[in-house]
């Protein structure tokens, strides 16, 4: 089998742009892509499009691709749209890579953008989300999981979780519930998340893209504004919008064309959701992802130079790091205290911020992450640089169906090619 590339990416900032549409982001995001792969929109053959809100909350369904890179000039070549919930910048990556594995194209792009802020119709802004699991079993789900874990409430907290609570998503609450667990089995301590929270607004420091820039301290995070217990405002991903895209090429046109300091993909898996007791962590589809990936890469957790895991809220991050194997089973959160996911650690995660500091705009956040890894294997990142990256994973969750996200991605990049 052949191999695939990633030669060129490019990304907006991310933010809330009251004043900028799905395609003025998406024109950014792939002129940048164009740019750094050093080729222009007539090399492309093929294009995977993904967009999770436009046709909630702009009524654009059907064709987002087609209308929004029309916009910038791409016509003929086969536009495919793909919607897997925050997991689908990964899974319009995962089916470009698939294109050139079966030497369809050669040249390919793919593209997430989202827009999520829309300060004149803030209700509905917050019930899109709840698209992200089975509508017809909202209320089951919400109870299922508010009952997880009730035992590490503190009696002296009042427990504000409830479905539709105002100004926040529903996923918020869910993401309570599978931490209230890992804390009632482990011990985690809302300290540790904090501790974990505080490293990645620490990083983003370092990424010009990052919504936020500001640096906290664990004890700022602990008492920032409560969301549910026991996530507090600063533990949680913000509402995002932003654009990225990356450029894959075949081993056969970069052969012709010549190094253009391109990342191989060494492995992309994407799984989906089963039914398992809530605490049979060993079915959990992000460490079944995480080991595929490593087989199909043919390197472990030990060779991982660093992560970008999908922390949608910290606790997210101490789960994953345990599923991707850089510790013990319940170690998430002792190993997030200890410093060794820190900047100069040994494996640094989330140094580009992460979620909950860089931003989460659905659509595009696979993709966002990607470039971030590429950026880092090429040693671009700056003042946020992991010295002698090699190899990067990524972890990237979407919607969630019974106890764990409905779609889970696992990449694995590296080495670059000079």
């Amino acid at each position: 089998m052949t191999s695939a590339y990633v030669v060129g990416v490019g990304m907006t900032n991310l933010g809330k742009f009251v004043d900028k549409s799905v395609k003025d982001l998406v024109r950014e995001a792939v002129n940048l892509a164009l740019r750094d792969a050093r080729l222009e929109l007539k090399d492309v053959q093929g294009a995977w499009f993904t967009n999770a809100r436009q046709g909630q909350m702009e009524g654009q369904n059907s064709i987002r691709g087609q209308c929004a890179l029309k916009a910038i000039g791409v016509q003929t070549i086969p536009i495919i749209n793909v919607e897997n919930a925050c997991a689908s910048g990964s899974t319009a990556f995962n089916q470009a890579m698939t294109s050139i594995l079966a030497g369809q194209h050669d040249i390919v792009l793919a593209v997430g953008a989202d827009k999520l802020f829309y300060p004149e119709k803030k209700e509905a802004m917050f019930k899109a989300f709840n698209g992200g699991t089975d509508v017809h079993l909202v209320n089951e789900t919400f109870e299922r999981l508010a009952n997880l874990g009730k035992s590490a409430v503190p009696p002296s907290v009042e427990d504000d979780m409830r479905i539709g609570a105002p100004g926040r998503s529903f996923f918020m609450d869910i993401y309570a519930g599978l931490t209230r667990q890992h804390m009632a089995k482990f011990g985690t301590t809302a300290e540790q998340i904090a501790a974990i929270a505080a490293k990645n607004h620490r990083h983003s420091v370092h990424n010009p893209h990052a919504q936020y820039r500001k640096p906290m301290t664990t004890e700022q995070v602990l008492h920032d504004a409560p969301v549910v217990w026991p996530l507090t405002r600063s533990m949680c991903s913000p509402i995002s919008d932003g654009a990225a895209a990356a450029v894959l090429m075949s081993e056969k046109a970069l052969k012709q064309l010549g190094s253009r300091r391109a990342v191989k993909v060494a492995a992309s898996v994407i799984v989906s959701s089963s039914d398992r007791d809530p605490d049979d962590y060993e079915r959990h589809s992000g460490l079944i992802a995480a080991r595929k990936a490593y087989e199909q890469a043919g390197a472990g957790p030990d060779e991982m130079s660093l992560a970008e895991l999908h922390d949608a809220t910290a606790f997210a991050e101490v789960l994953q790091s345990e599923n991707l194997g850089f510790c013990a089973r319940g170690d998430g959160g002792p190993m997030g205290l200890s410093g060794e996911t820190s900047l100069g650690g040994r494996i640094p995660i989330n140094v580009s911020g992460g979620l909950i500091s860089k931003g989460h705009p659905i659509g595009a956040t696979g993709l966002v992450m990607i470039h971030d890894v590429v950026t880092q294997l090429r040693g671009e990142a700056g003042s946020g640089q992991v010295a002698g990256a090699r190899f990067g994973i990524i972890e990237n969750g979407g919607g969630l169906l019974g106890v764990e996200d409905a779609a889970t991605a696992v990449h694995v990049l590296g080495p670059l090619i000079n």
